[in-house]
Parts: C-alpha cells; structure tokens; sequence
C-alpha cells in the first residue's frame, strides 16, 4: 500500500442529485419516480408500517401484557447481600448500596428482601421491607428505618412532570 493510495476514492463533498435536467443526464422526465402511483407525486408520505396494502404485522400479531405507566420501578436487595456486603455495625442507605454496585441503577423506591440469612447486627434504611425481611434484619439484633413512601410520577406529552 502506498501513502497516495489512502484517501484514494473518498469524496468530501459529493454533489447532489440534479433532477429534472433533460434525458441525457439519466434524471431527466420523471426524475428517477417511475411512472404514475403514489410515490411519484408531489407531498408523497407513508405511514412507516404500510405493507402494500395488507394487514400491517402490528394489526396481525396479537398484543399482550399491560404496561403501567404509573407504576413505580422497585429496587431490590436480599438480606444475603447486605451479609456479604457489610460489617456488623454498618448502617445500610440507598447511597451506601449504590456505592457497594448492589442498587446502582435507577429506581423510585428501594425494597429489602428476604433471601439468604443474615447474623449481622445493621441499620438498614431503605423504603419498603418484606415481612419476613423485617424479622430476619431484627432477629440478628439489627434496626429498620423507613423512608417515606414516594408517589408515581406521570409524565405527560409535553414533558412536564404531575404527581399522582
């Protein structure tokens, strides 16, 4: 390879298509539409689904599920991990898990669960605890402290946050 082979075939700046400037440039008559239909008039616009007039796959296929907008999104830590995770002693805030890597995405509200033992005595802070969470955390000698509970946030077209 040489050096003046490297940029060999690159254009910076390509020039346009000139429609519409006679036969002999091969764009000339109907400028590259074809004859007649939809797509060789003028304002032509077609919905992204279109399938030439079939039923679009969207309208075939059957829909499931539900999606709740207003539901919150739920962080969640097992008893087992703030066992691995802490020493007796520690208290446990939604901070402190962000920084351990066991809650570090986004969520509205943070839920302690109970998978695993735990035999550490913790301050846990968090917004929602599982039943048998709360007495595993308060068997080994721990304390529960509860955030207050957050609303769901809607949010509208326009981008503008309401409380629900």
């Amino acid at each position: 390879m040489n050096l003046n082979d490297v940029n060999e075939g690159i254009v910076k700046n390509k020039k346009r298509k000139r429609l519409g400037r006679g036969t002999g440039s091969g764009l000339g008559k109907t400028s590259g539409k074809g004859h007649k239909g939809q797509r060789s008039r003028a304002g032509h616009s077609q919905h992204p689904t279109f399938q030439g007039g079939a039923m679009p796959m969207i309208r075939r296929i059957a829909k499931r599920g539900f999606n709740n907008k207003f539901a919150l999104v739920v962080g969640e830590v097992n008893v087992a991990d703030l066992e691995a995770n802490f020493d007796a002693g520690d208290e446990v805030t939604p901070d402190s898990l962000r920084e351990k890597g066991l809650a570090n995405y986004k969520y509205d509200v943070l839920k302690v669960l109970a998978k695993g033992e735990i035999s550490k005595k913790l301050t846990v802070t968090a917004h929602r605890f599982s039943k048998s969470a709360k007495e595993k955390i308060e068997k080994a000698g721990g304390s529960i402290v509860e955030l207050p509970k957050k609303k769901a946030v809607i949010k509208n077209k326009m981008g503008s946050a309401k409380k629900s």
